[in-house]
């Protein structure tokens, strides 16, 4: 690949993270705003099977490579997928888009701790800060005037520790192996279980609107299926922390969706509670490795002047 390719790849690789963490910003607006007629099970439902279905359409000649370590992996990625997604939702339907995006956010946090205790490789520094601030930002959002906590924000950072388990797991089953097909396997897998759950827990919905029958296919087609695609073509050509930056930006997007859709109202001490969960984020997904570059590029800089010349 030439450098003016690379060039072209590496702008394209950016912008689609960029559209992603916009897509997926948009979510929790539009999920806020049909629990209000659907039930979380069947909304959970509807998106994951559809997404499924779509995948394998896509990746339909690799389904003959689907063997039994697929399916157990799969199996297990999207059992964490399906109780992931239902406690944040559920916490979504008693809070605001804002905090449930900020607080869902908190997963990057956990995410090196949770290696610690699957891998025995211990947190560095930037994790431990990170988690210090985290926690000051979270109780922040969460945190009343009587010191309790609102049923959704707990719910919400409940959801984060299955979110980090995915990941290091999912981490640990990719390798070597199909992305479509493990992805495709974990949305059928959270699809199944959302319309088990639903059916046992719930009644069908007699009549659903034509904005909330849209709203889910945006969710299944835009939110899930497409951003999937996005993300990994993405990051195949973005370094891990430009592209951790990026997606960091989700909760961003989410909380100013929320502000100027449902035009929910933000107090000081949720900015700075947003802030310091954002900044916590950050640290522990780049480990600050742009300011480093920027140093050693600066240093570079100075150190190829030629020195000054005291004779001609």
């Amino acid at each position: 690949m030439s450098i003016d390719e690379k060039k072209k790849y590496a702008v394209l690789g950016r912008g689609a993270l960029l559209i992603t963490t916009l897509i997926w910003g948009t979510s929790f607006v539009v999920l806020k705003n049909t629990l209000n007629s659907v039930p979380t099970l069947y909304i959970l439902a509807f998106r994951f099977s559809g997404a499924a279905i779509l995948l394998a359409i896509m990746f339909f000649k690799e389904l003959k490579k689907i063997d039994k370590r697929y399916l157990i992996n799969g199996i297990v990625l999207g059992t964490l997928l399906f109780c992931g997604y239902t406690v944040q939702t559920y916490g979504l339907f008693y809070t605001t888009p804002s905090k449930n995006a900020f607080l869902t956010a908190a997963y990057c946090v956990l995410v090196p701790f949770v290696v610690w205790f699957v891998s025995k490789k211990r947190p560095d520094k930037y994790n431990f800060i990170s988690t210090a601030i985290c926690i000051v930002g979270v109780g922040l959002v969460s945190l009343k005037n009587d010191r309790t906590v609102e049923l959704g924000d707990l719910l919400t950072v409940c959801s984060s520790v299955f979110y980090a388990t995915h990941i290091v797991l999912t981490s640990k089953y990719v390798k070597g192996r199909s992305v479509a097909i493990i992805t495709m396997i974990q949305f059928a897998t959270a699809g199944v279980l959302g319309w088990i759950s639903a059916l046992v827990t719930t009644p069908f919905p007699t009549s659903i609107s034509t904005g909330n029958i849209l709203s889910i296919l945006y969710l299944c087609v835009m939110c899930t299926a497409v951003c999937f695609m996005f993300q990994t073509f993405g990051q195949k050509h973005t370094p891990p922390s430009t592209a951790a930056i990026i997606l960091t930006l989700e909760s961003v997007f989410g909380a100013s969706f929320s502000v100027f859709i449902n035009h929910e109202v933000l107090t000081l001490k949720l900015y700075v509670g947003f802030v310091l969960i954002f900044v916590a984020v950050l640290i522990s997904e780049t480990k600050l490795s742009f300011l480093k570059r920027k140093r050693i590029t600066e240093e570079e800089s100075v150190s190829a002047d030629p020195e000054p010349k005291l004779f001609d």
